[in-house]
């Protein structure tokens, strides 16, 4: 990881000093462990804050929405894949961009550590041969790494970037032996009832906050639905049919569109399963259209473009 860190450095001190970008976004140490934070870097002499680790979760093709600047910006497969979607959907174009790609390793999930262990976490650190050493006020464990992912890590298959002007490193081996869909075929094969009570209990925590929609780089309308007065799309209170409404209309927006980055589950404060929706509408979209987000630039996605044989089935 260090490599990493040190390579991603020279890179943006490089992009700086010679005055191809305006600024370089990566990450830097957050001020709680397991939290790395974006960093915004403008001046050649701040590159040092910069890291790359297994904590660098959040989506940073979220901060280039509609900017004007050049840009350096550090991106694993499912930024790369978004920031595709950004370029596709005229939120950036591609010649402000300098891609820094980063073969993704996986990210550790900090809600799996934490009930894993009793005690407030003061350091997380990661060893080459694949362990998690966690450390807190009177104890220190050690985990494997894969017991510890992020679940849409467990099942990525693009972690190397698909887009990108110069790579950190050698691209990393593909997973080519994971089911993504075997959670949302259980699901497809409940009775209307059924699933009707699972995402009743899957949502009933929801405090309607936001930050899943806040922390997706998909969610970049001026104004979302949810805040819209004329017409009222949606109550403000917890009524469960508002709530189920924000949750299922937040997920036919990201349709054809979303790379299972994780963004919305790693942001949920309680802990919700945001992703069981999106991969649903990834799956079908995958088995009607053979589409996946953002692997190509050249491409528009199903639900932005008419073929004449589109799948029809649902047409009675």
């Amino acid at each position: 990881m260090q490599e990493y860190t040190d390579k991603i450095r020279q890179i943006a001190r490089r992009l700086l000093e010679e005055g191809t970008v305006d600024m370089v976004i990566g990450f830097r140490k957050g001020s709680m462990p397991i939290m790395n934070e974006p960093c915004m870097v403008r001046r050649p002499q701040d590159v040092d804050q910069l890291v790359w680790d297994s904590n660098c979760g959040i989506n940073l093709a979220n901060y280039l929405t509609d900017r004007k600047e050049k840009i350096g910006v550090v991106a694993k497969g499912c930024d790369s894949r978004n920031i595709v979607t950004h370029i596709i959907e005229n939120k950036i174009d591609r010649d402000q961009l300098h891609i820094i790609g980063v073969p993704c390793g996986a990210m550790i999930d900090k809600r799996k550590i934490a009930s894993l262990v009793e005690g407030e976490i003061t350091d997380v650190t990661e060893t080459e041969a694949g362990k998690v050493i966690v450390k807190g006020e009177g104890f220190e464990k050690s985990f494997d790494k894969a017991e510890v992912l992020q679940e849409n890590c467990a099942i990525c298959i693009h972690r190397n970037p698909v887009v990108h002007d110069e790579m950190v490193a050698e691209p990393v081996e593909e997973q080519t032996d994971v089911d993504r869909y075997a959670d949302i075929r259980e699901i497809e094969a409940m009775s209307d009832a059924e699933r009707k009570a699972f995402f009743d209990d899957l949502y009933k925590e929801c405090i309607r906050c936001y930050a899943c929609r806040n922390a997706c780089p998909l969610c970049y309308c001026p104004t979302c639905f949810v805040d819209e007065s004329r017409p009222q799309w949606v109550g403000k209170g917890q009524n469960e049919n508002d709530i189920r409404t924000f949750h299922f209309l937040r997920a036919y927006h990201c349709a054809g569109r979303c790379t299972d980055c994780g963004a919305c589950e790693r942001a949920c404060p309680v802990g919700i399963k945001v992703r069981m929706l999106t991969k649903k509408l990834e799956k079908d979209c995958k088995e009607l259209f053979d589409w996946e987000a953002g692997i190509s630039l050249e491409n528009r996605p199903p639900l932005d473009a008419y073929r004449p044989n589109d799948p029809d089935e649902f047409i009675k």
